[in-house]
């Protein structure tokens, strides 16, 4: 493999040709192969090579069975932490109702006073959206029964059809996962 080199008239370097390492190994498979073909009957190395085809076709099996699993668990650790922080933000929804209802009503009180809790309200939709946390169910949506739960009916020129007329509890979910549904109004369009 190594080769000496002479640098000066005392000094020796080894060097190495990882170039011509790759092309040997070619030549051993090939004289390798010839070896065995010569070495084993055309029925021995048929037998040897349906062999071969089947250890490697359970190899790509084994392999594709592992990143299978790999995916499979990494969608279960997502669902865990998802499953927690939907537990974690039912508690919380009250709070951001009141704030919701307190801005609502609070158009006589003053200034200072509502721009507190509209900071607040910002702030509690921002920790929210870090967690991957949306609200839906907002008024001139269409109804769809899988995010909304319909309390009544009413007439309303303004909104369409089974569109949301008004919004009592606004809806929250994370990812696929529905933590609470909208209750909602829904227009009958007249």
């Amino acid at each position: 493999m190594g080769k000496k080199k002479k640098v000066s008239d005392d000094e020796y370097t080894e060097t190495t040709s990882v170039v011509d390492e790759p092309e040997e190994k070619a030549q051993d498979e090939e004289q390798t192969e010839a070896e065995l073909v010569d070495m084993v009957s055309a029925e021995e190395f048929e037998a040897l090579k349906k062999e071969y085809e089947t250890q490697k076709d359970q190899f790509l099996r084994m392999a594709a069975e592992y990143d299978n699993f790999r995916k499979r668990t990494e969608k279960e650790k997502l669902a865990t932490y998802d499953n927690a922080v939907a537990t974690a933000v039912e508690a919380f929804l009250p709070v951001v109702d009141n704030f919701a209802l307190a801005l609502d009503a609070g158009q006589n009180m003053p200034d200072e006073f509502r721009k507190g809790l509209e900071l607040i309200q910002k702030k509690l939709d921002s920790a929210l959206e870090k967690l991957r946390v949306k609200s839906f169910g907002e008024r001139g949506e269409k109804f769809d029964p899988d995010y909304h739960n319909a309390i009544s009916r009413v007439d309303d020129p303004e909104i369409e059809e089974d569109h949301i007329a008004s919004v009592y509890q606004k809806g929250f979910m994370i990812g696929e996962r529905i933590i609470r549904h909208a209750m909602v109004q829904i227009s009958n369009g007249q």
